[in-house]
């Protein structure tokens, strides 16, 4: 009877520890297919944002501002892990990435008529890290 007991605790401790994973996980999935991309065009920011499902909000309103980040996941991953410093709640990154932003061309636009203006930049980038990946972008920053 004790092993049967000792049985149910190892299995709910092996549930909940694989609930906790995949949902630390899940925000990770969200922010790389939300933020990372290997490259793009700054004219592309309707194609992306739309294809990506990121004009999708709560209201009719159209997204205020997205940013892309032109890396692999590795290099972002790696801000959380050894290429970053605290930044306040967030990790800046000591190095630059290429990143497009993008913002509405129309502010009184609302959805489905809602395009985008895309800008370039170099900047060091911030985003909340949570079990050494990216779960939340903060800013882009000129520091270093």
């Amino acid at each position: 009877m004790q092993q049967s007991v000792i049985m149910r605790i190892s299995c709910a401790c092996l549930l909940l520890l694989a609930a906790t994973v995949s949902s630390q996980n899940e925000h990770f999935i969200k922010f790389k297919n939300r933020h990372i991309i290997g490259s793009m065009e700054v004219n592309s920011c309707d194609q992306v944002i739309g294809d990506k499902g990121i004009d999708k909000t709560d209201s009719n309103r159209c997204k205020m501002e997205h940013t892309f980040i032109l890396a692999n996941t590795d290099q972002v991953n790696n801000v959380c892990r050894l290429a970053g410093v605290p930044y306040g709640s967030y990790t800046l990154s000591l190095q630059r990435f290429d990143i497009v932003v993008c913002t509405p061309k129309n502010q009184e636009a609302r959805r489905p008529h809602c395009q985008y203006r895309g800008q370039s930049f170099n900047r060091n980038i911030a985003f909340r890290c949570e079990e050494g990946f990216p779960v939340h972008y903060g800013r882009d920053s000129i520091v270093y």
